[in-house]
């Protein structure tokens, strides 16, 4: 029986969390919404998946024109959501799959990207059709605007300011909280620096960027998110490519334990069929956002000709957090022959697999573990960062532009804080939040879904884009 209020409200949030991220609400409506837009949309998924390519290359540049009131390039905007999507998840989130459900899982976490470009496409399209300018003059767009523009009424106004408020808490405060003691934790490990000069650090630069506003956080996205997944996905081809006589064993280990855990390790980490399910999708999900709701804001200040410009980008992001990066990190850690039991436990687990899985070839115990700190982060500062403007996004839709400065300082001091200790309850909050916000979004994407068809029809027939066609 819980003794006090702590652990009686830490008890309700992970049973609203079971309920949430289990298989019969979150992971069953998440895919299947990805399987409605994928049917819906002709697998717009494979078939501008080349288009992707060529506006992902096409647009590539370090140096682009500076972001302000009128927005970002279309590079600056899918940049800033590659950075809010690459995180602790595809390091942590990764290595949790593959442990909590087996290898199997990561088949699960391939389906549900595979849906989750077809979510984030209609996502995309919604928010460039639905954006709109704040009391500023900036252009902003997201959720809240597709919601409560696209469905109109009262209701719709009230699922809007839900979602604002929920992605608030989960990426502004609680969120960045989370990003933060992951940076300062796997600095002390690693280097032996304390977490409070870590986190001091860290909330400086957050500040001094934060205060630059979007200009300064497309400029920091464009530049350090291409250079921190080139650093990643080259070492981590190094290391895969040392052990290439394993990667067969290894692909034919994650189809047979999707189907047959006891297939793997001799069933060492009791995973079942549902187990994989749940883990490889929940994670995948928590990894590519795919369908949350978060990433759209940065893909509505793109300055794109026509939404699919932006929108098949969408599918890009998704693609490369999860079957490019985060994959690096599942065969990194399954070639190099890192995970191992006693008593029937896992030995290394979380960052610390990782760790050891650079560690097993060219760099060394020091250097495999400092390097992995090093990519922990830049992932997780850009995490910091492309939340935040998510969340400022929300701020000004509810709250107008004078909240800002007020939710900066907020920011600054929830990220110093976040990184003194880690409280499980923080993550517990932080999931539970992450799933309260997918619920309007899903709603709104799927009535919709019509307008998204249609945006998509038109621009296969070369029609020209009218955004006043899509507002009646």
């Amino acid at each position: 029986m819980p003794t006090n209020f702590a652990e009686i409200l830490n008890n309700c949030v992970e049973s609203v969390n079971s309920f949430l991220w289990g298989p019969y609400f979150l992971i069953a409506l998440l895919c299947g919404t990805g399987l409605f837009f994928t049917i819906r949309l002709g697998f717009v998924q494979i078939f501008k998946f080349k288009m992707g390519l060529g506006e992902l290359f096409g647009n590539f540049s370090l140096h682009g024109e500076a972001a302000g009131k009128a927005g970002m390039s279309s590079f600056q905007a899918v940049a800033t959501a590659i950075a809010a999507q690459v995180g602790t998840g595809n390091l942590v989130g990764a290595t949790t799959a593959l442990i909590m459900g087996g290898p199997g899982a990561i088949f699960w976490m391939w389906c549900a990207a595979f849906l989750g470009m077809a979510t984030n496409f209609a996502e995309i399209c919604l928010a460039q059709i639905y954006r709109t300018k704040d009391d500023s003059g900036h252009t902003i767009g997201g959720p809240a605007f597709y919601i409560s523009r696209g469905l109109k009424g009262k209701w719709a106004k009230f699922l809007a300011g839900f979602f604002a408020i929920a992605i608030i808490i989960a990426l502004g405060f609680i969120g960045n909280m989370v990003q933060a003691n992951s940076i300062s934790d796997g600095f002390s490990g690693a280097f032996g620096i304390p977490q409070w000069l870590t986190g001091a650090f860290l909330a400086l630069i957050c500040a001094l960027i934060f205060i630059g506003g979007i200009k300064a956080i497309a400029r920091v996205a464009e530049k350090i998110v291409p250079l921190m997944a080139l650093l990643y996905i080259v070492v981590g081809v190094v290391i895969i490519a040392l052990n290439f006589h394993q990667i067969p064993e290894a692909i034919s280990l994650i189809f047979k334990a999707a189907f047959d855990p006891s297939a793997a390790w001799g069933g060492a980490t009791g995973a079942s069929i549902a187990a994989a399910m749940r883990y490889g999708i929940a994670r995948g999900l928590f990894s590519n956002e795919a369908g949350m709701g978060s990433t759209p804001h940065a893909h509505a200040a793109a300055n794109v000709k026509h939404p699919v410009d932006q929108a098949v980008l969408g599918i890009m992001s998704v693609f490369i957090d999860t079957f490019v990066i985060l994959n690096i990190t599942v065969f990194v850690v399954l070639t190099a022959n890192v995970i191992s039991f006693e008593n029937g436990k896992v030995v290394f687990t979380g960052i610390t697999l990782v760790q050891e899985a650079f560690s097993s070839h060219i760099f060394g115990k020091t250097g495999g573990y400092s390097f992995v700190a090093i990519c922990l982060f830049f992932f997780a500062f850009t995490t910091i960062i492309g939340w935040y403007y998510f969340a400022e996004i929300n701020v000004r839709y509810l709250f107008g532009a004078k909240a800002v400065k007020i939710f900066k300082i907020l920011v600054v001091v929830f990220v110093f804080l976040g990184s003194l200790q880690k409280v499980d309850f923080v993550w517990s909050l932080a999931d539970m939040f992450n799933g309260l916000m997918v619920v309007p979004n899903l709603i709104a994407i799927i009535l919709l879904s019509p307008v998204v068809a249609k945006l998509l029809k038109d621009h296969d027939a070369g029609k020209e884009y009218d955004v006043k066609e899509y507002l009646k």
